[in-house]
């Protein structure tokens, strides 16, 4: 058994105790692995002049050894083979390497013949803290007991950095590679360790946050270095992280985000960091923006469950929808945003990127407890052709198109539903039914039209008074009157808002917000349902298996002007769920061979019924109809 301690522990919890401050962990090398241990020990070992003791000290350094958990009767042969073979299939931290000794916690006997571990339990060698099955490092010393975080990489370059606990109810950047690797490295402990309870059901799930939201101990960059060093660490996590962490999530890492969150494209807009890459495909497709490295670790990761981000005009379901993702748009104001860098309080949520229904389920129960849960969905699903435009009447399921992907899942949710499609024409629903009717000769302007600089108008009237400007002034005092770099894309954008007088655009701009708002709720999803939630589901095509390649140049940014489908649940603060469907193939012109995109749509339903849809799509898995997602180049084939 090879193992090797590349930095020595303090083993005197004396002399811990004196250095603790200075302590940030070590490194240790076990077989082929790398993990990282923090300086405080997970439990002590109560160390006597047992035979366990005698065997455990013939040992020099720190020894690896897995708890197992025994039942009442005892624990034998066969048992610990059970506890292995599951261990095995359940967790990637722990690994045959942690088989040198074994610590059995049993009541009962113990009678271990066919190892040759040292072997341990908790009536012989007790433990000051009890310790949960998994991998452990033992000082045979001191009885210390530490829990190794197994290093990965992050070779899609996701993370900002990676993070770990700081003894203090806060975290601290993971200073640490792995030996002969460059890229940064993300730790994570063994899922053994933790067990899901009404009161913690994501207990032991990893979690990563966009650099937008404030986590105890650590700095908030947003996109941006001269942000990044200027301001401290953050003093508390924003309400919104500390929920999930209360809940048992175990934060990992934060990654990066486009600069303030406003959109980027892959090589032309990034500047102070280098985006993220998409997995999909040949690896070399724009991974979305803004919450762009949550949906690229997501996406590539295995050991990576939930990757949280924001949404403001498109900043989740861009990335679930090039990625190959579930995310989320929630209802407006569903989860609070104190902590969290605003593009625009009228706009911004915050939304979670995941592969797998169930566990989005989990997840957002445990978010939006302020929620009403529904069992019961609606049978109205509204097609609008207009949207998805009239090709889809064409194909059939098995001709290869992102048409025909919808077309075939939407059949089978009508079945899961019961009920057929609505189709409905949006400009022609818009034309006849809108409250700015004058007259029938005179139709109201087309929403394209009348939307066209709402979002604009309203979020960069907001975004330059609350972030750009006192940023701008804090950095320029404490650095003689320079001013900080800014990316391109945020660059143009906070030179727009300034352009305009808030006192003009912003009146008619809420105005019109506000009027497409009861019109959409109203005349379009048909207003709640008390069996239901939301009397309709409205449905749009996100991504369509279209390449989009990191490695092409575009001209300068612009104003985000346009009303485009995916600003519908922005204007209307309703929630906006991505679903992935499936993987259409396309000729790479990096690779020269075929490889496959993500085929994704979206579903919206009435402002609050977030629950609803998380319950519907949980259903849809166990139906078979959604299927979780695999991480890498593909999500199904």
């Amino acid at each position: 058994m090879l193992f090797t301690a590349l930095l020595v522990l303090v083993a005197g919890a004396a002399c811990a105790r004196a250095q603790s401050p200075a302590l940030t962990g070590s490194t240790y090398t076990l077989g082929n692995a790398t993990y990282w241990l923090s300086p405080t020990p997970a439990s002590q070992l109560s160390l006597g002049n047992s035979s366990e003791v005698s065997a455990l000290q013939n040992h020099t350094g720190l020894v690896p050894f897995t708890v197992v958990v025994a039942n009442s009767t005892g624990f034998n042969d066969s048992d610990l083979s059970a506890a292995i073979t599951s261990y095995q299939a359940t967790d990637d931290v722990w690994d045959t390497a942690f088989m040198a000794g074994l610590y059995i916690n049993t009541t009962g006997n113990a009678s271990i013949s066919n190892s040759s571990a040292v072997v341990l339990t908790s009536s012989g060698t007790p433990a000051s803290t009890p310790l949960p099955p998994g991998p452990y490092l033992v000082d045979p010393v001191s009885g210390n007991v530490f829990q190794p975080w197994l290093l990965q990489q992050d070779i899609n370059e996701a993370f900002v950095y990676g993070v770990v606990p700081n003894g203090n109810g806060g975290y601290m950047e993971l200073d640490t590679r792995i030996a002969g690797m460059s890229t940064l490295t993300v730790a994570v402990p063994s899922r053994l360790y933790f067990t899901p309870t009404p009161a913690q059901p994501l207990a032991g799930m990893r979690l990563a946050v966009k650099d937008i939201y404030d986590v105890q101990g650590l700095r908030t960059g947003c996109g941006n270095r001269a942000f990044f060093a200027l301001y401290p660490p953050k003093n508390a996590s924003a309400p919104a992280v500390q929920r999930l962490l209360d809940g048992g999530a175990v934060l990992v890492g934060k990654t990066k985000a486009s600069q303030f969150a406003n959109g980027e494209t892959a090589t032309a807009d990034w500047v102070d960091q280098h985006a993220p890459f998409n997995p999909r495909g040949e690896g070399y497709q724009d991974a979305g923006a803004s919450s762009t490295g949550s949906g690229a670790g997501v996406a590539a990761y295995p050991w990576l469950d939930f990757g949280v981000g924001s949404d403001t005009g498109g900043s989740v379901r861009s990335p679930a929808s090039v990625d190959g993702l579930y995310g989320n748009r929630p209802s407006q104001d569903a989860v609070p945003l104190t902590g969290v860098m605003p593009l625009s309080p009228v706009f911004d949520t915050a939304g979670v990127l995941t592969r797998d229904a169930k566990k989005w389920k989990t997840f957002g129960d445990w978010w939006l407890q302020n929620f009403t849960q529904y069992n019961q969905y609606p049978k109205r699903i509204l097609f609008p052709t207009d949207i998805f435009g009239s090709s889809y009447l064409n194909t059939a399921p098995q001709n290869g198109t992102a048409d025909a992907m919808f077309n075939t899942f939407i059949q089978k949710l009508e079945g899961f539903l019961n009920t057929s499609r609505t189709e409905i024409n949006m400009t022609s629903l818009w034309n006849t039914t809108s409250p700015i009717i004058a007259n029938v000769s005179n139709p109201p302007p087309p929403l394209t039209e009348y939307l066209n600089t709402t979002y604009a108008f309203i979020a960069f009237t907001d975004q330059v008074p609350l972030v750009a400007d006192p940023f701008i002034a804090d950095y320029q005092a404490a650095h003689n009157g320079d001013t900080p770099f800014i990316d391109p894309s945020p660059l143009e954008r906070w030179t727009f808002g300034r352009s305009l007088d808030p006192a003009q655009v912003r009146p008619p701009a809420f105005t019109n917000k506000t009027v497409f708002l009861n019109w959409f709720r109203g005349q379009v999803l048909g207003g709640a349902d008390n069996e239901t939630c939301s009397h309709s589901l409205f449905l749009y095509p996100q991504s369509v298996g279209t390449p989009n390649y990191r490695n092409k140049y575009f001209g300068p940014p612009t104003s985000p002007y346009n009303f485009i489908p995916l600003r519908i649940a922005v204007h209307a603060g309703t929630p906006d769920f991505v679903l992935p469907i499936g993987d259409l193939p396309y000729n790479s012109t990096v690779t020269g061979t075929q490889k496959f995109l993500p085929v994704t749509l979206s579903v919206i339903a009435q402002a609050g019924c977030d629950l609803m849809l998380f319950s519907l799509f949980a259903a849809l898995q166990d139906a078979g109809i959604l299927s979780p997602v695999k991480t890498g180049p593909t999500m199904f084939v």
